[in-house]
């Protein structure tokens, strides 16, 4: 298969490059190709015709988006609807990721979101992010959405960030009342990477690890799996912002997102400790 890998030089993209070995892959970071410029999108698509699209490129930068302007718009709506308008002139399908931020995260604990329950983002990443969906919608037949959270792999993420800081504190407060799936970048790189290839219903999925935790329980089974000596403490997410005496955008109680209908297309979905522990060993930490 035919390729094309946008944003290929984040976190999510090294995954996907890495699973898809074997395809011819075009793998392109803004310097490449810069998904905002519509001509230019088509008259690359145009030239070298993929079969598939995978558009990894975001503004993911939740708290800078708040104040960032019309460039959180153009990187997670326009972008996006510039590739499926190129998609369909080539008859591509377009994978595309998205995110939790498109619910209002006020869900009740016991439950979870379902893809066709009522969207109200609640931050500008949020809103954007689900104006890309909108648009996509709008304009191509042949798509895959898959919505995603609190992700990490190769590069900055949560689980180095308390590795780190975990070797050098005696304890640590952590968030207790957010809750949802960590989501292991290769676990999410498969999932792309099946649903290609066993050409699953086109359509909007969750995709994130199996099981949900919170912040803290999450920092605390990365502490036990990795042999970490720290004390965590948990706070909420009002006592985190007073204690930090930061201002950040709000962020969802509920990030909990079913699987139900990505593991009915025969997805596997793994568990989040399955994911973490590999993750780990990977990192060379158990």
């Amino acid at each position: 298969m035919k390729i094309l890998i946008t944003g290929a030089n984040g976190m999510l993209a090294k995954s996907v490059i890495k699973r898809l070995e074997g395809n011819e892959l075009i793998c392109t970071d803004v310097a490449d190709l810069d998904i905002t410029d519509e001509n230019a999108v088509l008259k690359f698509v145009e030239e070298t015709k993929p079969e598939y699209i995978i558009n990894c490129a975001a503004y993911t930068a939740v708290d800078k988006a708040e104040e960032a302007g019309e460039i959180v718009e153009k990187i997670n709506a326009i972008g996006p609807e510039n590739l499926a308008k190129a998609a369909k002139k080539v008859d591509a399908t377009l994978v595309h990721i998205s995110t939790d931020y498109v619910f209002g995260g006020d869900l009740e604990i016991e439950k979870d979101y379902k893809e066709d329950d009522a969207k109200s983002p609640v931050t500008a990443y949020g809103i954007t992010k689900l104006h890309g969906e909108e648009k996509i919608q709008e304009n191509t037949d042949k798509y895959y959405i898959f919505r995603t959270a609190w992700l990490y792999g190769d590069g900055n993420n949560f689980v180095r960030t308390m590795l780190n800081l975990g070797e050098q504190r005696d304890e640590l407060s952590v968030v207790c009342d957010q809750h949802g799936s960590p989501t292991y970048a290769e676990d999410l790189a498969n999932i792309i990477g099946e649903a290609i290839e066993k050409k699953i219903q086109y359509g909007v999925y969750h995709a994130t690890n199996e099981g949900y935790t919170t912040w803290y329980d999450f920092t605390k089974a990365i502490f036990e799996y990795a042999g970490v000596i720290c004390e965590v403490n948990p706070v909420t997410t009002e006592e985190y912002i007073e204690m930090m005496k930061i201002t950040q955008a709000k962020r969802p109680k509920n990030s909990q997102l079913s699987k139900a209908k990505l593991k009915s297309q025969g997805i596997n979905v793994p568990e989040w400790e399955d994911g973490l522990k590999r993750y780990l060993k990977e990192e060379g930490r158990v």
